[in-house]
């Protein structure tokens, strides 16, 4: 899911202001590992070294919320702040929803840390509704966010 191919990139003046991921929500925790470990082997990680990542990820892993393998997932939603209120992230959720409409989802999700009241604001005027969140005090420990909430829209 994090391959440069899955972003959709709003620009303003020839440079990246906006940015955000789109892909069916099928299968991305696998993938996400099998990417971690194909850069883990590129560059030289041992196996205990991998499995150390592996270890220190489950704080995530205990409190992330992602859509139902039929639906489609929005991710990694990021606006340069030079160009915030230009309504780029609405223009980039919008072409994200017709890219999953035309792959055949109905059904859209968008995870983002409890406490970001701009991005649920964002999701929300985009047609997103609460739909599950996740929170965790191992998570909010380490990152100062109790967890996950997670918005759906049909689409």
């Amino acid at each position: 899911m994090w391959h440069y191919s899955n972003f959709l990139v709003a620009e303003c003046d020839g440079q990246a202001a906006a940015a955000l991921c789109a892909v069916p929500a099928a299968g991305t925790g696998p993938a996400a590992w099998a990417a971690i470990e194909e850069v883990g082997a590129a560059t030289g990680l041992t196996a205990p070294e991998l499995e150390a990542i592996r270890r220190r990820g489950v704080y995530i892993r205990n409190c992330w919320v992602q859509g139902g393998e039929g639906d489609w997932m929005i991710e990694h939603v990021a606006t340069d702040p030079a160009y915030r209120g230009r309504g780029l992230v609405q223009a980039l959720i919008e072409s994200a929803l017709a890219k999953g409409k035309a792959a055949g989802f109905r059904r859209a999700t968008i995870s983002f840390l409890i406490g970001n009241e701009p991005a649920e604001r964002a999701y929300t005027k985009a047609g997103f509704a609460f739909a599950d969140e996740k929170r965790d005090p191992a998570f909010e420990a380490i990152i100062g966010a109790p967890g996950f909430r997670m918005l759906a829209r049909m689409i």
